[in-house]
């Protein structure tokens, strides 16, 4: 499953420096925040994101938004997430943003930790549904769940 060019919230000077450079979206992942921040003369801090948003986006199924969201958590690489568990992110995450989220959050979340430890795989986020659906099942939400949902929050 070929990967699409992840989408970035770059600036329009920072997209012509990355064509002065140039450096593809896709490669964005694969280079040092160091060259990165050379390049756009940004931040360490700021190319640090932006290559971390790239990265969790070469999971197959995983778009911006779930990127943005582990990012959010304070990851910014598959070895970070390599150890974590799909429901504990979850379960952080609803606690960090004050509401629960649709359930399928969970099951990408599943699928980037499963994608850390096995890089070659072409698992997508709905494959990991059957998987949340049976461990909810027996363990539950913690009791400290948020009890407004997502849908309900305005924006």
């Amino acid at each position: 499953m070929p990967n699409s060019a992840p989408k970035l919230p770059l600036t329009q000077e920072e997209r012509a420096k990355l064509r002065t450079c140039k450096i593809k979206l896709n490669d964005i992942s694969h280079i040092s925040t160091l060259e990165l921040s050379q390049c756009l003369g940004i931040s360490s801090d700021r190319s640090k994101y932006l290559r971390a948003l790239a990265i969790f986006q070469t999971v197959p199924s995983i778009g911006p938004k779930v990127a943005q969201r582990i990012v959010d958590l304070g990851y910014y690489s598959l070895e970070e997430i390599k150890n974590m568990d799909g429901s504990d992110l979850i379960n952080c995450w609803e606690e960090k943003c004050g509401y629960w989220e649709d359930p399928c959050l969970e099951d990408a979340f599943r699928c980037i930790v499963h994608h850390a430890n096995n890089p070659e795989s072409n698992k997508c986020w709905f494959d990991f549904t059957e998987a949340r659906k049976e461990y909810r099942q027996q363990f539950g939400y913690p009791d400290t769940r948020p009890k407004l949902a997502w849908h309900e929050v305005k924006n």
